[in-house]
């Protein structure tokens, strides 16, 4: 069943039917020493150190990240969180791959770092479309950039751009852009069940596709709703990498949405993706059962 399933993904990927959904847990195939923080506790982490935070909260990214805005200011936050996905890391295999697809459309990726912005570097015709916190753009859901210039009339040209990167957390890249604390995502969660901060050319580009969530949890209700609704009225098929025994509530949100899980090595399915070797994929199969 999972080569099977792992066949029909890439067959997706070629034609154009499927979307990449990647999570900061994409940044492990960037190696060990990778200086990014690849997870919401790595985050965390870095902010905490830089600002006094209480103890009950420190292991909250968003909880941390309010209190630092609420006591320090707006500008300390984006400052940490800027240092924080400063460094330099050039792209993985696997971006280089979903970069090379000329038939991808769109590509959501939930996670502050650069790294799908340099793989699609060289691509004509791309652009992308990223949250913005109200707390800096009152009244703004997103900002369009045309390559990495902000385009603030592109809402129309979006749907043409190939591919559209969409990141519903903004970036590190262009502009320094970050919906992280409690009351941007506050904003945000008022609105995202109408689905007004959904820009419309990525609702019209999910219509009928089928989403792969690559470096993905779905052990919070944050991550889950933001899954939810970024996914609604597309497919009613999709999968999810994940080679790690699913939580009480993901498998309920797995099966709820009909996201078949790959229970195998990201790493694997990447090498498995830009080859179509079955043997790395075969090995991991008989490693889950």
């Amino acid at each position: 069943m999972v080569l099977e399933a792992v066949g029909t993904i890439r067959k997706s990927l070629l034609s154009g039917l499927a979307i990449p959904y990647l999570g900061p847990g994409v940044l492990a195939l960037a190696g060990e020493s990778c200086p990014l923080p690849a997870s919401p506790e790595v985050l965390v982490d870095r902010l905490t150190a830089k600002a006094s935070v209480p103890h009950k909260i420190r292991k909250q990214l968003t909880a941390a990240a309010q209190f630092i805005e609420n006591f320090k200011h707006r500008k300390t936050v984006k400052a940490a969180m800027t240092e924080a996905f400063r460094p330099d890391v050039q792209p993985t295999a696997l971006h280089r791959y979903l970069a090379s697809l000329p038939a991808l459309r769109l590509i959501v990726h939930v996670w502050y770092d650069d790294l799908p912005q340099k793989a699609l570097a060289g691509a004509k015709g791309r652009g992308m479309v990223q949250g913005v916190s109200q707390a800096e753009h009152f009244g703004e859901w997103v900002h369009y950039f045309d390559g990495g210039t902000l385009a603030r009339d592109e809402a129309a040209a979006a749907e043409s751009w190939t591919p559209l990167l969409y990141q519903p957390l903004g970036s590190v890249c262009p502009a320094a852009n970050f919906l992280v604390s409690d009351s941007d995502f506050v904003e945000v969660l008022t609105e995202i069940d109408i689905q007004t901060p959904i820009p419309e050319a990525v609702q019209n580009l999910r219509k009928g596709r089928n989403f792969l969530f690559l470096g993905c949890r779905f052990s919070t209700q944050l991550e889950r709703i933001f899954a939810q609704q970024i996914i609604k009225r597309s497919s009613d098929r999709h999968w999810a990498v994940l080679p790690e025994e699913p939580t009480r509530n993901e498998a309920r949100f797995l099966a709820g949405y009909n996201i078949q899980r790959i229970p195998m090595p990201l790493a694997a399915f990447s090498e498995l993706l830009a080859t179509g070797e079955a043997a790395p994929v075969q090995a991991c199969a008989e490693a889950a059962a």
